[in-house]
């Protein structure tokens, strides 16, 4: 779905070429598939966090590459595995410890499966028009990986010469590595390469980005376009110097924040709009945030996103497919995930036989993103401009960018609102996207929402052709 030109301006063109064809029988033809980490690509892109091992029973390759046609269908286009390598046991948490206390960079877990099922399951993905990006590690080790005992000088050592696990944290299970050495820093880079090149890799996501220095990351970044244009995501809120040379994109951390109060109740409009107006200023030529509001983190640590958004997960999941950035479901999402997942221990999600309203919803914020250029990203898009200015319980947004507009409005209060509206150029008659009913508005204009609800309103107008 998203992988194509999208729906709204072909459609509206098809029928107005196919008006003025001498050959109304003629087949339409297909639409051209974006190229793989295209601006194009990128501006419309949805990406999707594969916890592998919960992802099925199996906890395999195999069974995520059997899921990319449901995943296409739904419209993903950047799969992003979580770490995929052998995981230490020396000093592990757990039963089968953490993904990201990783024993060999060059290596992937027989938790997981074969080289050979990972490259089957990045050909798939290729095939279907999705990138595939890696979890990738590099603030820490697991304690048995080799360079711990061939190079011990590698990690950072205490007065007692003694190697540490990450300073502040309770991440017993890990090496904390020393990027003042060099030769560290090239092995982490040929290791990155290693996949890019042997495996066809698309790019990484790179765990806490923030903890290892942005030079080594800027040289990495440069190492890694030579071989191809990869995506680099960075886990990180708010350090714009790893987006000016390293990074495509970070994480919306506030905005997920912002989030988990407004589902409390606990903020409001105005909240709403001074975050955005905030991100607005700090992220400009073309540079833009992940959007989300539950990936492996959330869910295992905090809760749920029935637990942290109670009664308003739909108003927010709208809202982070709307407001400007590149939005992410986690996995189980889609199905509406209702517990928390273990991280230590096998715990896989259990999917219904058929998709349930969830796939429904989230397949349609998928295509509403597609198909609306006002809701693009990565230098499209248009820039988020409030609809009213109290501070009350009503989300209300507009974005508009070659001729689409994009009305979004979301009642967070556990009662019926009624909002007035200030709509300046956007009055006039607009479709909703849910329900497909026609709405007029004009200056001023009352919308009445019911409790926890949202309405998200669109129109195009495509310039006509002359014949």
């Amino acid at each position: 779905m998203k992988r194509f030109l999208p729906g709204l301006i072909a459609a509206a063109l098809i029928a107005t070429l196919s008006a003025c064809s001498p050959n109304p029988q003629a087949t339409e033809p297909e639409a051209p598939r974006l190229e793989l980490g295209s601006d194009e690509f990128l501006q419309q892109a949805v990406i999707y966090e594969v916890n592998v091992r919960q992802f099925s029973q199996e906890g395999s390759f195999a069974r995520v590459t059997e899921a990319i046609p449901r995943l296409s269908g739904l419209g993903v286009d950047i799969l992003w595995l979580m770490p995929i390598h052998p995981i230490s046991e020396l000093n592990r948490k757990g039963t089968l410890g953490s993904p990201y206390s990783v024993a060999d960079y060059k290596a992937v877990s027989g938790e997981f499966g074969t080289e050979a099922d990972l490259r089957e399951l990045v050909a798939a993905a290729h095939d279907a028009n999705m990138m595939v990006i890696l979890d990738w590690v590099a603030n820490h080790t697991g304690w048995d990986h080799p360079w711990v005992s061939e190079h011990p000088e590698w990690y950072t050592q205490n007065e007692a010469g003694e190697i540490v696990h990450p300073p502040g944290t309770d991440w017993t299970d890990v090496a904390d590595l020393n990027f003042s050495n060099w030769e560290m820093r090239m092995a982490m880079i040929d290791a990155m390469r290693y996949w890019v090149e042997e495996f066809d890799i698309d790019g990484f996501r790179a765990d806490v980005a923030h903890s290892v220095p942005v030079d080594f990351w800027n040289l990495a970044s440069e190492k890694l376009h030579e071989v191809k244009d990869v995506f680099m995501l960075a886990e990180d809120g708010g350090d714009q110097a790893l987006l000016k040379t390293a990074f495509d994109t970070n994480y919306a951390w506030p905005l997920k924040d912002l989030f988990n109060r407004l589902g409390r109740n606990s903020a409001d409009a105005g909240d709403f709009r001074r975050n955005l107006k905030s991100t607005a200023t700090q992220y400009k030529d073309g540079k833009y945030q992940m959007v989300f509001i539950t990936n492996h983190d959330e869910n295992s640590w905090s809760g749920t996103v029935f637990e942290r958004l109670g009664e308003n997960v739909k108003n927010l999941a709208v809202i982070s497919f709307t407001v400007p950035g590149m939005p992410l479901i986690y996995s189980g999402q889609e199905v509406g995930l209702d517990r928390r997942l273990e991280f230590f221990e096998k715990d896989p999600i259990v999917w219904p036989a058929a998709g349930n309203e969830w796939t429904e919803f989230y397949g349609d914020l998928v295509r509403l993103k597609t198909d609306n250029p006002a809701l693009w990203t990565a230098g499209a898009g248009g820039v988020l401009r409030a609809v009213h200015l109290d501070n009350s319980d009503v989300i209300g947004f507009a974005r508009s960018y070659q001729g689409n507009d994009v009305i979004v409005l979301a009642n967070l209060a556990d009662k019926a609102q009624t909002q007035v509206l200030e709509l300046g150029d956007l009055v006039g008659d607009y479709t909703d996207f849910f329900s497909g009913e026609l709405i007029s508005l004009s200056e001023g204009a009352e919308i009445s929402l019911p409790a926890n609800d949202f309405q998200v309103l669109i129109r195009s107008l495509v310039p006509e052709i002359s014949q």
